[in-house]
């Protein structure tokens, strides 16, 4: 016997999710609760997964199988399909594994033909209805399956509803109707060259094949990578006998929640239509009643109370709040479809946590059906829902930075800086971000760069900040010096506004309001029942006090990195710090060092009292020099004039420093190596400020001190002498001691294939998956923008693998650094500090492996955090 790939609803259930989809399986799970379900049949997703195979062919052996259900549905209605009497009408609708709300496509009322109309008149008396559902199929079927334009069909609905003088579709006549069928034959034929089909199995075979198709269009494929939906998962499909809702007063359809999926209250909540089909709700083409309403509904006695009392029990059964599609048919409920609500963040933890006080679930059942990402809704600004509808969309990049900024354009730090002071919202536009940006970015609202990936500068320091950033967007016609760019066929000059989603990607050319975020109500309890669940620690990335600050509020337990070079572009720094990496000797070298040592010291010290007693890894110097340099002419010409050199003097020497792949170039611990009083002046700000910090409140500081971009015991070595022969100094003038640890960052595949040689000095691993990424894929993340779209276009990235730990590659580099890490040294320490350490599939692949933390920019901590506790409860299951 063959692979079976069609199921009656009576043959499949729950379980059965992954071969039926999500849509599928709940029908035929209604099916066996007894709940009123129109009856009908599953194509599996492995019959998808064999047409996209077989040159997009639907294979005999489908279509036989096919056939054999129609048949079987045939005895079940005492209907005929494709019969001049007595009908047998069906819907064929998608239904992938994950819900995704009308990402795909759907055919009602497949079947009709000129004789089947006459037959379902002559046996209902009701031509208005019939007529009705012939022009909704003939319109459906041309667009969704044969590809005709939409709006030929809705042109000549406007029409005739002008005529008449109606507004709605449904004050039509029969004879209106009937006329519109006419007219809609037409289109097809003048479209296609051909008669509209009239055979009902040949429209069931198109249907279903226009259903596969639909996985592949562009919705399903943004809906796919916002969601992290593999493209092999597939789709099923799903053929149901069809009910009516459109045969008058005493029918109707209607979308219903179980719960409020806005709010979280435990009240009903949903719209309905009398004498209307499904997709009149969800395309918002009448304006529906809200459910409510139904309970005193004259046409239709007792079908609300039936409804809620099947709800209830579907949500019991579920143990989540359910999303139900209704169809009434001559006062008979009918339920075609239910699955978990989608809802707002501050919903999903209401419903949670009052679903644990109601017995439904448990806590760790409750921490399962929040999805982590989600969260990010609860700690960034969004859109006013109103007024975003209204706004037209000029352009679309990578959602870098959740969080949704409106504000003026700006094109420079300078200028971004300068009127933010003066009380403006400001946009910072710029081809790329580089460090010395920090400022303007900082006060902006939100960022956008033509170019750059996921893990570029911009995205990186945005995500840290919690600003907005849309990056990558390769359409802008950027205009740096008139101050102006170009995208969607619109000029925004300096000072035009323009609004950013940092969720979505979305670039709008106007001034859309925000509302600003919220933490309330239940996030407290459910982050509590989280922390207690999970065994992976989460810390933060920080920089600054204020980010510390920050992080500990949102539930961070240390700081898992401190990027030491972003404390050098503060205005009164960066001349010293430029000093320093211009001078002619190691002895200019080292009094530039000690002018910037009081401020990094600062630096510390506010970290520490920040972070208390919780452990800080502080990561010494790791960009290549060049990033820190003048740009300008003015800032050459004040630089010499403090260094008393002549500007050409130092305009060479910059040149000299330049390099052709400076990510791979003279950076990290290489920096070290060739100017070792670098290393000593920030250990020394390291192991002071922990003396300082004990010594004035009386905290017991352990600092990590982390070098970065190793590759070589050796180098690391040479590099952990001088931190060690730094501290013996200090301890001595000091005549106290201070525990300290010193580790690496994994960042180069190397490393991690010799993490065996390099724990010997390393007391700690931290992965540095943003480079660790780059250098396995040999991707430039500041390039990876330009280059992804095609590979995603054409299926051979899923996404971005910067946005996402490649566990399969880069993962098995840090299986192998983990496992050759603790042969050397047991007890040791492994953390993440990539920006993968704040997304929840990394996180969990981190639990699997053993990593002892995460850390993550400060915003993302509470989804981290989260993330752990599902890691744990899944690792537990297994």
């Amino acid at each position: 016997m063959g692979t079976k790939y069609v199921y009656p609803f009576s043959e499949g259930d729950a379980s059965m999710k992954n071969l039926l989809g999500g849509k599928g399986a709940n029908l035929a799970e209604m099916t066996r609760l007894g709940l009123p379900v129109p009856q009908g049949f599953i194509i599996t997703t492995e019959a998808c997964a064999l047409y996209n195979s077989s040159g997009k062919v639907l294979s005999q052996e489908v279509q036989d199988q096919i056939n054999e259900n129609v048949a079987a549905l045939e005895k079940i209605t005492g209907k005929k399909f494709g019969d001049a009497k007595n009908p047998l009408l069906v819907s064929v609708r998608s239904g992938a594994r994950a819900s995704m709300p009308g990402m795909m496509d759907t055919v009602l009322n497949l079947g009709l033909n000129d004789e089947a109309v006459e037959g379902l008149i002559a046996a209902t008396g009701n031509p208005k209805y019939v007529y009705d559902c012939y022009r909704r199929f003939i319109m459906m079927f041309s667009d969704v399956v044969i590809g005709v334009a939409k709006k030929k069909f809705e042109r000549v609905l406007d029409e005739y509803k002008e005529k008449r003088g109606v507004k709605q579709d449904i004050d039509l006549s029969a004879e209106d109707f009937k006329e519109i069928v006419r007219i809609f034959k037409g289109i097809y034929k003048e479209d296609q060259n051909r008669d509209f089909p009239t055979d009902a199995k040949e429209q069931l075979y198109e249907a279903v094949s226009a259903v596969f198709r639909s996985w592949d269009n562009h919705r399903a494929f943004v809906y796919r990578r916002m969601h992290d939906i593999p493209y092999d998962w597939g789709t099923a499909v799903n053929v149901q006998s069809m009910v009516f809702g459109n045969m008058g007063e005493t029918s109707g359809t209607g979308v219903v929640f179980s719960r409020n999926v806005a709010t979280g209250e435990n009240e009903i909540y949903g719209e309905y239509m009398i004498n209307a089909q499904g997709e009149d709700v969800v395309a918002g083409i009448r304006t529906p009643k809200a459910f409510a309403d139904l309970k005193t509904e004259p046409t239709m006695p007792g079908i609300y109370d039936e409804f809620v009392g099947w709800a209830k029990k579907l949500e019991k059964h579920y143990q989540d709040a359910q999303d139900m599609e209704i169809t009434i048919e001559n006062g008979k409920l009918y339920f075609l479809q239910t699955r978990n609500a989608k809802r707002t963040a501050h919903a999903a933890l209401k419903i949670a946590v009052d679903m644990v006080s109601e017995g439904l679930i448990t806590e760790e059942e409750a921490i399962s059906k929040v999805d982590p990402k989600q969260l990010d809704q609860l700690l960034h600004p969004t859109f006013d829902p109103a007024a975003l509808k209204a706004a037209k969309l000029i352009g679309k990049a990578l959602p870098a930075s959740p969080g949704a900024a409106a504000g003026k354009v700006y094109f420079s730090a300078e200028d971004a800086e300068e009127h933010a002071a003066a009380g403006e919202r400001v946009i910072l536009v710029r081809l790329e971000t580089s460090p010395e940006d920090i400022v303007g970015m900082q006060v902006a609202q939100g960022i956008l760069t033509v170019r750059g990936g996921m893990t570029s500068h911009a995205a990186v320091v945005a995500r840290g900040m919690g600003r907005c950033c849309v990056s990558g967007c390769e359409a802008i016609k950027m205009n740096e010096a008139g101050k102006n760019f170009q995208l969607g066929g619109r000029q925004f000059n300096e000072g035009d506004y323009i609004s950013l989603n940092g969720e979505t990607g979305e670039i709008y050319g106007e001034d859309i309001p925000t509302v600003k975020a919220e933490i309330a109500g239940s996030f407290g309890v459910f982050m509590s029942w989280a922390d207690k669940v999970r065994t992976l620690k989460v810390r933060t990335n920080a920089d600054t006090p204020k980010d510390a600050q920050v992080a500990l509020e949102l539930g961070a337990e240390g700081i898992g990195l401190t990027r030491t070079e972003h404390m050098f572009f503060e205005e009164e720094r960066i001349a010293k710090m430029r000093r320093m990496i211009l001078s002619d000797t190691a002895e200019e070298r080292i009094a530039a060092l000690g002018d910037l040592l009081p401020y990094q010291k600062a630096d510390f010290v506010g970290i520490y009292e920040a972070m208390e007693e919780r452990p800080v890894t502080i990561r010494l110097l790791d960009p290549p020099l060049h990033e820190f340099l003048p740009n300008t002419d003015a800032e050459f010409e004040a630089l010499a004039k403090d260094m008393g050199k002549p500007v050409e003097e130092l305009k060479i020497k910059a040149r000299t420093l330049h390099e052709l792949n400076p990510m791979m170039g003279h950076r990290g611990c290489r920096l070290a190596v060739s100017y070792p009083e670098i290393a000593e002046m920030q250990t020394r700000a390291i192991l002071e400020a922990a003396i300082e910090v004990k010594k004035n409140k009386g905290y017991n500081i352990t600092p990590e001190i982390m070098i970065p971009l190793v590759g070589e015991i050796k180098e690391l070595r040479y590099v952990k002498d001088i931190i060690d022969k730094t501290a013996q100094e200090i301890f001595e003038k000091a005549g106290v001691t201070l525990e300290y640890h010193v580790g690496t960052m994994i960042e180069i595949p190397r490393a991690a294939l010799t993490a065996d040689e390099i724990a010997k000095d390393a007391e700690f691993f931290s992965f540095g998956t943003n480079d660790l990424t780059q250098m396995t894929y040999g991707l430039s993340r500041d390039d990876a923008g330009r280059i992804l779209k095609d590979y995603i276009d054409r299926n051979i990235y899923e996404g971005d693998p910067t946005a996402k730990l490649d566990q399969i590659g880069v993962g098995a580099l840090m299986k192998i650094a983990v496992e050759k890490g603790r042969q050397t040294r047991p007890g040791i320490k492994l953390g993440i500090c990539g920006e993968h350490g704040g997304d929840p599939s990394s996180i969990g692949f981190c639990h699997d492996i053993g990593l002892s933390y995460v850390s993550c920019s400060p915003y993302r901590v509470p989804i981290a955090r989260l993330a752990a506790a599902q890691a744990a409860i899944r690792a537990r299951k297994k």
